[in-house]
């Protein structure tokens, strides 16, 4: 009786392992679903949790423009902080905003809308969300 502890002991161990090998076999990795061209980065990115203080970030390669809808709205250019040298968008809720003046907990949609800014018309749309926590 006395070793029968160990063999139960060993038999749970060995399950053990098995499940995080298999966990870690096919689990599948957290990468993130690869962007369409001209999108270089967004923050938050599509599925994040953020903080009430996140900043909303969209990277265009150089060369193009965004018009970005928070939850069905166009966001007003002049509070959209737009680089034209790299591309960055960046815009978050203030009280000045005509729109959103701070982020409400839950999800949130954005839906960005591109064009080049020179040359042939790119243009194209992507849309994503994440949750305010």
């Amino acid at each position: 009786m006395r070793g029968n502890y160990r063999v139960t002991y060993l038999g749970i161990g060995l399950v053990v392992v098995a499940v995080v090998a298999l966990a870690v076999a096919f689990g599948g990795g957290n990468e993130p679903a690869p962007l369409p061209a001209p999108i270089e980065s967004l923050t938050p990115h599509p599925g994040d949790r953020a903080l009430a203080q996140a900043i909303l970030e969209v990277d265009l390669e150089a060369g193009y423009r965004a018009a970005i809808y928070l939850d069905g709205f166009l966001l007003p250019e002049n509070e959209v902080v737009f680089v034209e040298p790299t591309g960055v968008h960046r815009w978050q809720p203030s009280p000045q905003s005509v729109v959103v003046p701070d982020w409400t907990p839950g999800d949130h949609e954005i839906r960005i809308v591109w064009d080049s800014l020179g040359g042939l018309p790119s243009p194209g749309e992507f849309t994503w969300t994440f949750r305010i926590q």
